[in-house]
């Protein structure tokens, strides 16, 4: 199984939308989505892909009763957990969190598959030794939006545990700042 693991979108729709369906095209079938969103109707951009999307906060919430609001008029679409997940996928334990040093610490335990993070802005796929003598895999796909470094997200095949930061394709976004504040992203 395929997922596009996506974080820090801050509300810049169209390069979350790039992201996902790029991945789509790649045979992704879900998202996870590390935090950050902030506004809720940000997931309006993914929806209609149709793929699964599940979704935690990070330190900038936005309007958390219109995220539930929204993952529950999703029919189970959007899963939203709030602040961090367990979730399991391709029988991968996986685990959600935005911060980083949370999610190093949850990787120490050994008691996940995958640990997936956001907050640094900076994409990043490694192993944390772990307490169980092992090493468990962190990802952080970066920003999503492209605040502060270039806009990525992480295709992953859960399957065969392979993961690669990849570039959001920006052939249909505009290039200067101030064409994307025209564009409204």
């Amino acid at each position: 199984m395929k997922i596009c693991l996506v974080s820090d979108s801050h509300d810049h729709r169209r390069l979350l939308a790039s992201a996902v369906d790029d991945a789509r095209r790649q045979g992704a079938q879900a998202v996870l989505h590390c935090g950050d969103l902030v506004a809720p109707s940000t997931l309006h951009a993914i929806t209609k892909f149709g793929l699964p999307i599940h979704v935690i906060h990070g330190n900038n919430t936005g309007d958390l009763f219109y995220l539930s609001r929204l993952a529950h008029e999703s029919k189970g679409q959007v899963t939203y957990y709030g602040q961090d997940a367990t979730l399991t996928l391709a029988g991968k334990k996986i685990f959600l969190v935005h911060y980083p040093h949370y999610a190093k610490a949850m990787a120490a335990t050994g008691d996940y598959d995958l640990v997936c993070n956001g907050h640094e802005h900076k994409a990043r796929i490694e192993q944390i030794p772990n307490v169980k003598g092992g090493n468990t895999l962190r990802l952080d796909p970066g920003t999503v939006a492209g605040i502060g470094s270039k806009p990525t997200y992480i295709l992953g095949d859960l399957t065969a545990m392979q993961f690669e930061i990849r570039d959001v394709p920006l052939d249909d976004i505009p290039a200067s700042e101030p064409e994307r504040k025209q564009a409204g992203i």
